[in-house]
């Protein structure tokens, strides 16, 4: 059982990892399947949101017009995969995989058999994307299957690890600014009879962790993207369909509720390495030791979070199906934060510290993005 309020990832059904596997079938790709039931269009642009969670925009929609409309018409409630953060997302959207499987598990994790993290947005020069996510992309079987695919997105991202991992084997456009977005995404979308074209769109994530998903400052930028995303309609052909979701949700945190671990040496007591991040720890053990740090865990963390041994979250489908090499990546024991609540370690990871806003549990607030399809005219 998880608390009320929260969420588990639906990865057969309402999940982003269905995305583009459905924008496919919608699209004229034989033989795929339209699990979230999507308008047939020739043409499809998927705009995703970062930190767009649909709680957020449930509670802001008077701030966002145009995506409001869209809520009363085609939402629906999709989950994230878990954790809830941005790697994880990306990755499942692009390979229409559970994380179990893609083997990005989370904004830091464990490289097997060392003592070192890899973060997955900055990336680590030692480790090679293709052998960290060997499976090929959606977009690489979107192109097989006659749809142009193509991806649309900030010139520095084009050779990061996680587009390599996530959105590998079709054109990618980069942008030295956000204003030449409109224009990209159009002439993309417009270059073949049957195309796929994806957009990204950051600020919005980077303004709630700074300031909060509560500001105004977050409020203000919602607006500005809402009415970026009008235009963008307004521009693409007849017969496109946008589709626009989001990768998380977020939450802000309260000073008073920010757990340091580090203050608590029965915490530490048979851990060799923290990993993930504040909403969502991957804890990682020496051998044979799990269970008794999970207790342990549990005892001081109480009520305000959901702590697991990996087995347990394996098998409760946290992660979806998990590989055999994917599974050392997993802590030996996880940590979910409930509510405002959240574990740091300021020797680890200083900068967390430094934000407002979080995401990466199970809480709705996080784990809801919202599924808003603007059909062909």
């Amino acid at each position: 059982m998880i608390p009320p309020g929260t969420r588990l990832p639906d990865y057969g059904g309402q999940s982003l990892s269905k995305v583009l596997i459905s924008v496919g079938a919608a699209s004229g790709a034989p033989a795929w399947d339209n699990v979230l039931g999507l308008p047939p269009a020739p043409r499809y642009v998927v705009f995703l949101v970062d930190g767009l969670g649909l709680r957020l925009l449930q509670k802001y929609r008077d701030q966002a017009p145009y995506l409001s409309s869209l809520l009363d018409g085609s939402a629906t409630e999709t989950t994230c995969g878990l954790p809830s953060t941005t790697a994880t997302s990306l990755t499942s959207i692009g390979t229409g995989a559970a994380p179990g499987r893609h083997g990005v598990v989370g904004y830091t994790s464990r490289i097997p058999g060392t003592q070192r993290l890899i973060n997955a947005l900055k990336w680590d020069d030692e480790v090679p994307p293709l052998q960290w996510q060997p499976h090929r992309t959606v977009f690489e079987r979107l192109h097989d299957a006659g749809v142009t695919a193509s991806v649309v997105n900030d010139a520095a991202f084009e050779h990061s690890g996680l587009t390599l991992c996530s959105q590998r084997g079709v054109p990618y456009h980069g942008l030295d600014s956000v204003w030449q977005r409109l224009d990209v995404l159009v002439d993309v979308c417009e270059s073949a009879p049957r195309s796929v074209t994806y957009g990204y769109e950051s600020r919005l994530d980077h303004t709630g962790h700074e300031s909060g998903c509560d500001s105004e400052r977050w409020r203000e930028r919602l607006s500005a993207i809402d009415t970026e995303l009008a235009q963008i309609r307004d521009a693409l052909p007849d017969d496109a369909a946008l589709l626009v979701t989001a990768d998380h949700g977020m939450v802000d945190l309260p000073p008073q509720n920010r757990f340091e671990v580090d203050d608590v040496p029965a915490l530490v007591e048979d851990v060799v390495l923290i990993g993930g991040e504040a909403r969502f720890r991957h804890v990682y053990t020496r051998s044979g030791a799990a269970d008794d740090v999970a207790h342990r865990w549990q005892e001081v963390c109480g009520h305000r979070a959901v702590i697991l041994t990996r087995e347990a979250a394996e098998a409760a489908q946290w992660f979806g199906p998990v590989d055999d090499a994917v599974r050392p990546r997993i802590g030996d024991v996880v940590v979910a934060a409930l509510d405002d609540f959240a574990v740091f370690s300021t020797r680890q990871f200083p900068v967390e510290h430094k934000m407002v806003g979080f995401h990466g549990s199970i809480t709705d607030e996080e784990m809801l993005v919202p599924m808003l399809v603007d059909p062909p005219r």
